[in-house]
């Protein structure tokens, strides 16, 4: 399994952008399906983002089409989620998840690799 670790994470106005960052150790993070969950208190873990193994492939949930951008830069074992127009309902924390299959899955049971997250609020 790979460690994950995400940064980035903070209290913005609605309205405004975050950058969240997922630094993976590990030898398999290039050949590694990654995406983005997001845990809001009292709700279920709920996909946001996932991304292929070289970035060709992306695929987005519904509510965060053209707001968000997930991308990878496999040189810095990193993955990343740029964050815009943020709302007070994407308040949340968010978590990067890995899994070595190339496949774009979107329940979080289908990951084996988990960061502990990194919490977004967003003000109204």
């Amino acid at each position: 399994q790979m460690q994950l670790v995400e940064s980035g994470g903070g209290l913005v106005q609605a309205g405004g952008s975050l950058r969240l960052s997922c630094a993976a150790s590990g030898r398999t993070f290039k050949i590694s399906t990654m995406a983005w969950f997001r845990q809001a208190p009292g709700k279920e873990r709920e996909f946001v983002a996932a991304i292929s193994w070289l970035g060709v492939s992306t695929t987005y949930a519904d509510s965060m089409k053209g707001r968000f951008t997930i991308s990878r830069d496999n040189a810095k074992n990193t993955v990343y989620l740029q964050m815009n127009s943020l709302k007070p309902e994407d308040t949340a924390s968010y978590y990067c998840a890995a899994r070595a299959d190339p496949n774009l899955v979107v329940r979080p049971d289908q990951y084996t690799s988990w960061g502990q997250g990194t919490q977004v609020t967003v003000s109204s």
